[in-house]
């Protein structure tokens, strides 16, 4: 378990704190996460990863010459926001472009590709690359479906190194392709992982039993079986890695050239995985592979997990030598940078502006009342914290519940202050919004986000909305998280609950109901739609992996939107 913290809540932040007063040298804090704190002589593209927070030394120890430019660091297992991204990517670009590279999640390509977006929008050339290197979490021929684990190393490493070589960035972006498909692995644990303040593991593994193929966020395996010995552990790993139909195209595996990482998740010590690597290397040389410079240790953890990974990356000539290229960062170095071409980079964080729109009185009003009803969103979140968390552990990573506390504690407070303030409608859902997705992360996060802003422009920041008025932009705030997200009905995820609100709130004003009576008729469809999420097999998010265990089970998602809209509609009835 997580024995060391402060406030729980506190807890991501204060560890950036400690992270960049210890590696300075590298590293400088940044909006978002953290950026190198010297650059080289001639600019180069900058490469730009990231991801939840809890996989140290992933991501922001491998920021620094030869590797990453900039890593967004999000919450504990929640991906960064759209905004948190789009701010480390300024502060990293350096004029030639920037690649973003990260693992396979639902809340990281939401969040990055919003960033992306963003950026291209306002010139800046960017690219991503996903790594999808997990054999356990998709079939071979729906790699591009696959999930990121210890594998992000090779595309991350390679890709630095072409851009460290002055490489553009349509070969930058190769090289990351190329390596991405030449990468793959395998992950097993013992025990699960315990987030700081909790006081349950995200999911657990019967005593004497070892899960198969498990995320890194506290997914639960794929499959189980008995604890192996080190050599049958070892065994299993290369046996699935070297599945012919896991083999990249165009590579023979006699004779091939291989990296293998064997990566500790958390609590496995060093010991355990050397021994467990002494058979790894004999079954590959049995196999006819050349070793070539093999890692042991930790380079993606979950927290506190026992388990380990084991990683096969499949070289060629170019991969080979930009993988040996000269790195140094605070949690991997090889070779020797040439640290005299480096100067410190001193540009500091723009500053964000806190003037607000001009809002009438009417507006003001409505805002204030909208941050009493995102209070009571926050308390009924938290009164459900740990159903929600339960619900999510089965077929997901458990965190749903901790997400939606973050997101609503945060976009409360917002909404508070910015009541206080007299702001408008739209001003105070818009920030509140960004404050509940910069929080929560996570896919979440990023939608919740979604729904206050297009509500909020609706709404305006001038007069007082009517019934219809309100309806409407719950009905566009649906269609926006259907186009952000790509889910629909039927995907078991909360677009089930969403949908059927927003349809029969429309209905319900639209035959003259009051705002009140048509939330109330509303908010009893999600309930029962979120409740129907049980018959439903997932086809979106990390539960998607796990097919049947959802089996039985209701959304997290669904669920909580209908506990919101079950309060607010209580609320409204006041």
């Amino acid at each position: 378990m997580t024995r060391l913290w402060n406030d729980p809540a506190d807890f991501a932040d204060e560890m950036v704190d400690g992270f960049v007063r210890a590696h300075g040298r590298w590293v400088r804090k940044v909006t978002g996460g953290v950026a190198r704190s010297t650059q080289s002589a001639d600019p180069t593209v900058s490469l730009v990863i990231g991801g939840g927070s809890g996989h140290y030394p992933a991501f922001a120890g491998l920021v620094g010459p030869g590797l990453a430019h900039g890593a967004a660091m999000g919450n504990l297992f929640a991906s960064p926001s759209a905004h948190q991204v789009e701010s480390v990517a300024r502060a990293a670009d350096q004029g030639r472009g920037i690649l973003f590279s990260y693992g396979n999640y639902a809340g990281d390509v939401l969040h990055f590709n919003a960033a992306q977006d963003a950026l291209r929008e306002a010139g800046i050339d960017c690219r991503t690359v996903t790594v999808t290197d997990d054999i356990f979490s998709a079939k071979p021929n729906e790699r591009e479906k696959r999930r990121g684990i210890a594998g992000d190393l090779t595309v991350f490493k390679t890709a630095g190194a072409a851009a460290a070589s002055g490489f553009p960035l349509d070969d930058v972006e190769r090289i990351a392709r190329t390596a991405n498909d030449r990468t793959r692995s395998m992950g097993v644990a013992f025990t699960g992982c315990t987030l700081p303040g909790a006081d349950e593991p995200l999911f657990t593994v019967p005593e004497g039993r070892m899960a198969i193929g498990l995320g890194i966020h506290g997914e639960p395996g794929i499959d189980e079986t008995d604890i192996p010995t080190a050599n049958e552990l070892a065994e299993l790993f290369v046996s699935r890695l070297l599945d012919d139909a896991e083999i990249p195209e165009n590579v023979t595996v006699d004779g091939a050239r291989v990296v293998p990482i064997l990566n500790g998740l958390g609590s496995v010590k060093s010991e355990e995985l050397f021994v467990v690597y002494a058979r790894i290397a004999e079954l590959l040389d049995e196999r006819g592979l050349t070793v070539v410079d093999p890692q042991v240790g930790e380079f993606c953890t979950s927290f506190d997990m026992a388990g380990a990974s084991l990683t096969l990356f499949w070289l060629d000539d170019e991969l080979e030598q930009l993988w040996s290229a000269p790195a140094d960062t605070p949690a991997y170095r090889t070779g020797n940078v040439d640290s005299t071409a480096l100067t410190t980079v001193t540009t500091e964080d723009a500053a964000e502006s806190d003037e607000l729109p001009d809002a009438d009185e009417a507006s003001a009003d409505v805002a204030a009342r909208i941050a009493e009803l995102l209070a009571v969103v926050r308390d009924v979140v938290d009164e459900n914290v740990a159903e929600l968390g339960r619900i999510d552990a089965i077929a997901g990573d458990g965190d749903h519940g901790i997400g939606m506390q973050r997101g609503t504690v945060a976009a409360a407070g917002t909404a508070a202050s910015l009541a206080e303030k007299r702001a408008g409608a739209a001003s105070l859902l818009a920030r509140s919004g960004d404050a509940w997705s910069d929080r929560a992360g996570g896919t979440s996060g990023a939608l919740w986000g979604v729904i206050l802003r297009t509500i909020g422009d609706h709404l305006g920041d001038a007069g007082r909305p009517d019934a219809a008025t309100i309806s409407a932009g719950v009905s566009h705030a649906a269609r926006a998280v259907m186009d952000y997200g790509k889910a629909a009905v039927g995907d078991k995820t909360m677009v089930d609950a969403l949908v059927p609100f927003a349809e029969e709130l429309h209905r319900a004003v639209d035959a003259g109901s009051t705002l009140t009576e048509a939330w109330t008729d509303a908010a009893r469809a999600a309930t029962e739609a979120a409740e129907a999420t049980a018959d439903l097999l997932p086809a979106m998010g990390r539960a998607r992996s796990h097919g049947e265990k959802a089996l039985g089970v209701r959304d997290p998602g669904a669920v909580s939107f209908a506990l919101i809209t079950t309060r607010i509609a209580a609320e409204l009835g006041r």
